[in-house]
């Protein structure tokens, strides 16, 4: 799955991190920053995608999965 994010340097990262590792695993995603639409790629299929955006609503970033 990937989503447009608004995970835009390696603080939010950091922010996001325990998050995304408790929801998908640790090694199973992962966010290029360089991206001009900040791509989240997530490697756990047995997670919903709403899942994943509701998860780091919560914490203040905002997702939008893409195909």
């Amino acid at each position: 799955m990937k989503f447009k994010t608004n995970i835009n340097c390696n603080n939010c990262v950091a922010k996001v991190q325990t998050t995304l590792d408790g929801l998908v695993g640790a090694g199973n995603w992962q966010v290029d920053i360089n991206n001009p639409e900040k791509i989240l790629d997530v490697k756990n299929l047995e997670i919903a995608s709403h899942d994943v955006t509701n998860r780091l609503k919560r914490i203040g970033f905002s997702a939008e999965e893409v195909a």
